[in-house]
């Protein structure tokens, strides 16, 4: 799955896509450990897309609190300037 496929998912989206692919990982994992799976890759694949989709989920949780944030780094800077 592309970055620009994730973009224009939802955060509830964007979680059952990670619960499948992290049930696919666990699933390839088992399946190396038990026998030889053909295209060991795949796991690498899996587990780059579950850290793709998770970092969208930060992305939109962290542009959703953008103004709280923007408060809190205001409040910081005016107490450094006060203690200068």
């Amino acid at each position: 799955m592309s970055k620009s496929e994730l973009k224009g998912l939802s955060v509830q989206e964007l979680n059952d896509e990670l619960e499948i692919f992290q049930k696919h990982y666990y699933t390839l994992k088992f399946n190396n450990a038990a026998s030889t799976l053909e295209n060991t890759a795949e796991i690498k694949n899996v587990r780059r897309n579950i850290a793709r989709v998770k970092t969208e989920i930060r992305a939109k949780e962290l542009s959703e609190s953008t103004p709280k944030r923007d408060k809190i780094q205001l409040r910081r800077r005016l107490a450094k300037k006060i203690k200068k």
